[in-house]
């Protein structure tokens, strides 16, 4: 069963990457590698601060130690939506769910995330959003 597992995880075409309590990268699959454009090698043992564009730090830490002081989340149900960085430097948007990983006595050790890249339907969105409100302002009121 745990060459299934490995299996998996190393071929999703999805990120799976694991973070430790301090935000260490410890696991970094194929897909991981592909959207953010570093290879394991050069992801595990890095700060998450690798894919965090500097604007969001500040808030994503905030939440990553109250999610590690607690052991809650609300995101183990729900899909979270963010920007993210490339190896490049280019912005990228993901949506994310994750995965509370606990030792055998159930401390939580770190999260598990599994993330996708939904650039190029948020920047439809985007563009939507702008030519409906074009269109509105031009109806007038």
């Amino acid at each position: 069963m745990n060459e299934w597992y490995r299996q998996i995880i190393e071929g999703a075409p999805e990120a799976i990457m694991l973070a430790d309590r301090q935000g260490v990268i410890r696991l970094w699959n194929d897909g991981a590698a592909a959207l953010f454009g570093y290879p394991p090698d050069e992801a595990i043992g890095q700060s998450l601060d690798l894919i965090i564009p500097e604007p969001m730090r500040e808030r994503h830490w905030q939440g990553y130690r109250r999610v590690m002081a607690t052991g809650e989340t609300v995101y183990g149900t729900k899909l979270l939506a963010v920007p993210a960085l490339h190896r490049d430097g280019h912005r990228i948007s993901v949506e994310f769910s994750i995965v509370m990983v606990r030792d055998a006595g159930g401390a939580l050790t770190g999260v598990a995330t599994i993330m996708r890249d939904v650039t190029g339907r948020w920047q439809k969105e985007k563009a939507l959003k702008e030519r409906l409100a074009a269109l509105e302002a031009a109806a007038g009121p």
